[in-house]
């Protein structure tokens, strides 16, 4: 099957991130790292907003089952009581002040997971990144924030199998796609294994592993940040089984959206550094693929 890749919203940011799909809504939500906005997209519609948080640096906007929306503002957790409202609340100081929070997902549970790295300079080469400052945490719905792994340099893209037994988790300048054991009751990752490897000479076209979703066959859908594609990843076997490329080389993050959640759609960055191309910090729709991913989950904290 073919796919289309439409651009929903064009040059919209300068560092998009962190896509999660309302279904309640239809809209897409998003943010705008350096500038602390979160974005929403009415896909109804076709309305673009967006909504300063007043802080520096939110690299997540997920909803919460109490309404309103789970954010983080650089090294905290805080809440936002309504898009109208914009009221943000500050609920947990997780990281320390050197480092930044970053991608984060909710499991099935309602439990927040988010991973961390070190708040250095974007235009950073790769390999120059601060190695080993971040980790990864989640928050639980009576508000407690616990630490699962340390030693992690930039903690990206993640989710969960159907059945909530293994988590797949990023880390992306050594360039691993791990999987683990996960026990949803308890909220515990064990046993730890690489899915694929981006760092091998053999791939060196896969450059970063970067955000990441799951289609409901179990498949993962891994961001190649400045390599300006998204492939399919089978974590069986490691094996890529299908890239899409986009007209833009920083890609960041995508997530499954639509009425049947058929459609991907995918943030990007506009830096000097990785915004060539006409399209860089555009959103895009991906339709066509022949697959779905799930429901979001939103967060119980």
């Amino acid at each position: 099957m073919s796919e289309k890749i439409e651009v929903v919203v064009k040059n919209c940011v300068n560092f998009g991130e962190g896509p999660y799909w309302d279904d309640t809504t239809q809209c897409l939500y998003y943010v705008d790292v350096y500038t602390n906005d979160i974005c929403r997209y009415n896909a109804v519609t076709g309305d673009n907003s967006r909504l300063n948080l007043g802080g520096s640096v939110a690299t997540v906007v997920l909803s919460r089952q109490k309404g309103g929306f789970v954010v983080n503002q650089k090294t905290d957790l805080a809440i936002v009581d309504s898009w109208d409202s914009g009221k943000v609340t500050s609920i947990a100081k997780v990281e320390a002040d050197a480092n930044t929070l970053n991608d984060g997902k909710v499991d099935a549970s309602g439990r927040l997971w988010i991973g961390s790295c070190h708040f250095g300079d974007v235009a950073l080469d790769v390999g120059d990144w601060p190695k080993y400052h971040g980790s990864l945490y989640s928050l639980d719905a009576d508000g407690s924030v616990k630490k699962h792994l340390s030693n992690i340099t930039m903690g990206n893209g993640m989710d969960w199998t159907d059945d909530s037994s293994v988590m797949y988790f990023i880390d992306s300048i050594p360039g691993q796609v791990y999987a683990f054991d996960f026990d949803i009751t308890t909220g515990t990752v064990s046993n730890k294994r690489t899915v694929a490897d981006f760092s091998l000479t053999e791939t060196p076209d896969m450059v970063v592993p970067d955000g990441m979703t799951i289609d409901t066959e179990g498949k993962l859908w891994v961001v190649c940040f400045e390599g300006g594609k998204v492939i399919r990843l089978d974590p069986e076997t490691g094996k890529v089984i299908r890239t899409v490329k986009f007209p833009c080389e920083g890609i960041t993050s995508c997530c499954f959206g639509g009425e049947d959640f058929t459609d991907l759609y995918v943030t990007s960055t506009a830096p000097p550094q990785l915004g060539k191309g006409s399209f860089a910090g555009s959103v895009f729709k991906v339709t066509g693929l022949g697959v779905r991913g799930r429901k979001a989950n939103k967060c119980a904290g």
